[in-house]
């Protein structure tokens, strides 16, 4: 008894150890903070919407964020936010007509530039959008899963926009 405990014991230690191979040789990597060649960042519009705001809280202290108060020349890099949209479109009906399926989208349209106006990223739309039924007798619950759905969408557009501007050269 012993001795087959010891060999699936084994066994299991050895998949573990293949699974591990296999997923460093593919290229697998956690995610890690992003590394930015710049370490002032003004975010315009102030105040902005909900996505600006959570851009401005995602640099943490790896990058200072200028405040309002703060002149845009003291930034390296200068991130304006050109447009910044949500979208609720029908996407689906019943036989009767009523609501089956809606699109929620959030699009994000932004440019780079460094302190001195010179573009470093040319205006880029993010479009991010997913796809939720309707039941009128559960409206509540999904109006709350539709906001569980705009935070994510939201949460997705910041990371990118934070792979991009890790690219950024303010040179």
């Amino acid at each position: 008894m012993r001795r087959r405990s010891a060999l699936m014991w084994m066994q299991s230690l050895a998949s573990s150890g293949v699974a591990a191979l296999a997923l460093t040789a593919c290229g697998f990597k956690l995610r890690a903070s992003q590394d930015f060649a710049f370490s002032s960042i003004a975010v315009t519009p102030q105040p902005g919407g909900p996505l600006t705001v959570e851009l401005r809280r995602s640099f943490g202290s790896a990058v200072h964020v200028l405040g309002p108060e703060e002149a845009l020349s003291q930034a390296q890099v200068v991130i304006e936010i050109l447009q910044e949209q949500r979208e609720k479109v029908v996407v689906g009906v019943n036989s009767s007509g009523q609501v089956r399926e809606f699109q929620l989208r959030i699009r994000l349209k932004f440019r780079v530039r460094n302190a001195q106006g010179q573009e470093l990223v040319a205006p880029v739309e993010i479009v991010q959008q997913r796809d939720i039924s309707f039941n009128e007798s559960a409206v509540l619950a999904k109006e709350a899963e539709e906001v569980l759905l705009y935070r994510d969408m939201q949460s997705d557009i910041v990371q990118q926009l934070l792979r991009r501007l890790a690219a950024v050269r303010p040179g």
